[in-house]
């Protein structure tokens, strides 16, 4: 429908609803002899009469009625749905679509939500665990959580956590049975827990810097898995050797139930942020939202 079709509804809608051309056209800012020549082109393109007008009064046909409770509902719709927008840029409330790997949101996400979303009960989040270098905007996610050096140029990135220092870590039974490693490269000789990238269907290379030097080794071995938790299980199990972050790792390396290798090789890097496209209006549920999870010292 053509925009001036659209504004000959709401004159008819007008001057229906107060039944008074004097006060439509005053409630619309038009004169009445404008506002009744839009009636009468309206009337003229449907080729049906919608008013009856007397020196008195005015009041819709049957055609005028019908019309009245169709299209008036609709628009009384369209109206309400505006002022709910409105609403949104008032005060925090709305959906916020977050992906995000599992480590990220166990221990970064769900600790700091878990302060904030009992004070915003009009506040819901959306987090999709996804290994993927997902478009968000493609997808239409509000954010990203990804390492800093993931993240890319184009978008604005708020560190939402510390840096992260990578773990080789595996069982004692599993080390009953192999020497443990000493350089990576011996690493190809082990049997190790590979991590599924979905953005290329590809395998995760495990990455070492020592010194100057940096190197990505392609380990092989019978497990291949899509989450840190999923790996770190597969460790504890005897399954063979995985790459996690440290944090998680730790406490079970402090109870004997995991042997760490090739430490010196697992400087810390750049740690979690969250990202999200710079064009985007920001509503006050979000800005609350990365406020919340930005990352103090």
């Amino acid at each position: 429908m053509r925009r001036g079709n659209v504004n000959d509804l709401l004159a008819f809608l007008a001057v229906a609803r107060e039944r008074s051309f004097t006060k439509a056209a005053a409630k619309l800012g038009v004169s009445q002899s404008a506002l009744s020549h839009t009636i009468r082109g309206l009337e003229a393109r449907l080729g049906l009469r919608l008013l009856t007008r007397t020196t008195r009064s005015v009041s819709p046909t049957q055609a005028g009625e019908r019309l009245l409770q169709t299209v008036g509902h609709r628009f009384e719709e369209i109206e309400a749905e505006l002022e709910a927008l409105s609403e949104l840029r008032d005060k925090p409330a709305g959906t916020i679509r977050i992906t995000a790997t599992d480590y990220a949101a166990d221990t970064i996400l769900f600790p700091k939500l878990a302060k904030i979303l009992p004070e915003y009960p009009d506040i819901k989040v959306e987090i999709i665990i996804d290994y993927g270098l997902t478009d968000i905007v493609a997808q239409r996610y509000d954010a990203g959580v990804r390492a800093g050096e993931q993240v890319a140029k184009d978008m604005i990135a708020v560190r939402i956590g510390p840096d992260i220092r990578m773990a080789v870590v595996g069982a004692p039974s599993y080390f009953a049975k192999r020497s443990p490693p000493k350089k990576p490269q011996d690493l190809t000789e082990h049997n190790c827990i590979n991590l599924r990238l979905p953005t290329y269907g590809g395998l995760y290379a495990w990455e070492f810097e020592k010194g100057d030097g940096e190197l990505r080794v392609r380990v092989d071995g019978q497990l291949v898995l899509n989450s840190t938790a999923q790996m770190l299980k597969a460790a504890l199990a005897g399954f063979g050797l995985a790459y996690v972050p440290h944090d998680v790792a730790q406490p079970h390396v402090a109870e004997g139930r995991l042997n760490r290798v090739l430490e010196d090789w697992c400087p810390p890097y750049t740690g979690y942020h969250l990202y999200y496209p710079s064009r985007r209006q920001s509503s006050p549920a979000f800005n609350l939202l990365v406020d919340a999870l930005r990352y103090r010292n």
